[in-house]
């Protein structure tokens, strides 16, 4: 009899359709039933010995929640039997209803219940048991998850032990994942936490992926990739890291729609085995980054996201560099423009943010020129160790990047048809705040916000907390002008100013939108003094007026 491996995840959801992914221990036929009688069923797919499926299910009633259940050639696995969760549910948007939306990234796998975690609470736990206490209460209606759903450079000692029964860690990789069997492992450990993998079944999601899914700094310089390309064991990585990323998160961010015109899906489905093919995929991504693209763009209701691919889509080139290759660039802007007036708000997902603190994004520009040879070969080769050392690959190091998304979000957010938000949503620096910046000419209509949410579970070391509080000061501004001048770095075409955080700890924030009216809300998981933990708002406010993000 087949059994459920991994999953449910709910993962699309519209008025009328919806996704579920689910792996199965053998092949055969994964059903979803609903109890309103909207129902979905498809063979599984094959990768690596592996078998998934990603359920379509239509005929959904706009507006309406109804629970269902996952059956594996005709027999229930889910819910399971012991669960002590409410039944999951799919829920249906109806035209004009509240948008609720939340984000962040950076999640370690929370350890088992009888080990104490290190880290603190994890947000998407506490999230879920928030949910589960009030099923009728408030939820959201998408989770947007930023990067670094899996470390595979980072592995917990449960996972190194049994990395350890597999070969000999003395050998490179050594203690970080090395082939796809070995991501596989890595989802397990994070998708069958029992709150996660009920807030994932009920909860639509959207995904995409930032360096530690595949390794720390992925596609930082062109120098760093050619010493990995070097190295004996880079490539069975790196096209392990897009397989799993494909089958585990990819697929899941595809419309019904997209999912009938991808030819790669169509081929998986079609062969007993499709681990040729997607090898093959994962290696011509390698080999022309240009010629995928793992950008997608979500419409809910008239809320528009463009979740962005600023990993792989990167050009390296020093004297060309670009967080994203002409033809991705073409794709944000032509989306972002399409049909003005079709929405309300714009929220374009971005893993690393686009507005840092004044120092730090001095400090990236200012060594994007020293590694373009601006001050000689010497001074090069000092930024490139620097740019390594110090993680300088955020969008300020990308300079023509930076002010080419200033530009695509001026024009998307001016004229009549000009949304009230647009919201840049990011991850990765492992803290919360909210910038905004301020156009010399040329300002949008539209209010533009840099939101930033990070980690939802994972450490915070002190010199993070200490250096982006003191990142922010008056006194840091001027130090970032000095790196700035040394480079004869131009003054960007917009400033900005931190105008909420930052705060530190697990966390998640949510912008409730309806009409043209949006809302947003930091919580953060603390423990609740009884041996548990809970999900608790620290600020709260409306996105109008000189204040957002208020503590609360």
């Amino acid at each position: 009899m087949a059994e459920l491996r991994l999953g449910p995840l709910l993962r699309y959801a519209d008025g009328t359709s919806a996704t579920v992914w689910v792996e199965s221990s053998r092949p055969c036929t994964a059903e979803v039933r609903c109890a309103d009688g909207s129902t979905g069923a498809t063979r599984t797919f094959q990768i690596a010995g592996h078998h998934y499926a990603l359920i379509p299910v239509s005929g959904l009633a706009p507006g309406s929640a109804t629970s269902y259940e996952v059956l594996l050639d005709g027999e229930r696995v889910w819910p399971l039997a012991d669960s002590a969760f409410p039944p999951s549910l799919i829920h249906t948007p109806a035209e004009g209803d509240t948008v609720r939306v939340a984000f962040g990234s950076c999640r370690w796998a929370a350890p088992p219940a009888d080990e104490p975690d290190p880290v603190g609470p994890d947000a998407l736990d506490t999230l879920a048991e928030r949910i589960a206490a009030d099923p009728s209460g408030e939820r959201p209606d998408v989770l947007l998850l930023l990067g670094d759903q899996v470390y595979a450079d980072e592995t917990s000692k449960a996972t190194r032990k049994w990395l350890a029964a597999r070969r000999d860690l003395r050998e490179p990789p050594g203690n970080e994942v090395a082939d796809y069997e070995e991501y596989t492992r890595l989802y397990y450990e994070s998708w069958l936490d029992p709150e996660v993998r009920w807030l994932l079944s009920t909860v639509p999601s959207c995904m995409i992926f930032d360096d530690h899914d595949v390794i720390d700094d992925w596609n930082t310089s062109a120098a760093w990739l050619a010493d990995m390309r070097e190295t004996s064991w880079w490539r069975e990585r790196l096209l392990s890291g897009l397989m799993s990323y494909w089958v585990h998160q990819h697929l899941g961010n595809l419309s019904p729609d997209e999912l009938a015109a991808d030819p790669l899906y169509a081929s998986v489905q079609a062969t007993p085995d499709g681990t040729d093919a997607l090898r093959a995929f994962a290696a011509g991504a390698d080999a022309d980054p240009a010629a995928v693209r793992w950008s997608y763009r979500r419409d809910f209701g008239r809320v528009r996201l463009l979740m962005v691919d600023t990993r792989a889509a990167r050009v390296l080139d020093e004297q060309n560099r670009s967080m994203l290759d002409p033809g991705e660039a073409d794709w944000l802007r032509a989306q972002a423009l399409d049909t003005p007036g079709s929405y309300d708000h714009l929220l374009i997902g971005t893993s690393l943010p686009w507005l840092l603190p004044h120092l730090v994004h001095d400090a990236e520009a200012w060594n994007a020129a020293l590694c373009r040879g601006e001050k000689g070969a010497r001074w090069a080769r000092f930024g490139e160790k620097m740019r390594r050392a110090a993680d300088l690959e955020h969008w300020a190091a990308f300079p023509a990047s930076f002010e080419a998304l200033a530009a695509v979000i001026a024009e998307a957010g001016s004229g009549p048809g000009a949304p009230a938000t647009v919201c840049v949503l990011s991850g990765d620096v492992h803290h919360a705040y909210v910038a905004e910046p301020t156009w010399q000419r040329d300002g949008p209509d539209a209010r533009v916000l840099q939101l930033t949410c990070s980690p939802v579970h994972n450490s915070i070391p002190l010199s993070i907390r200490v250096g982006f509080r003191f990142g922010w000061s008056a006194a840091a501004r001027v130090l970032g002008r000095r790196f700035a001048g040394h480079g004869r770095i131009p003054r960007p075409p917009i400033d900005w100013r931190k105008t909420g955080g930052p705060w530190f700890g697990n966390q998640l924030m949510t912008l409730t939108m309806r009409g043209r009216s949006a809302r947003l809300r930091l919580d953060q998981a603390q423990e609740n003094g009884q041996g548990g933990a809970r999900l608790t708002t620290v600020a709260e406010s409306p996105l109008s007026g000189e204040a957002v993000l208020s503590e609360g």
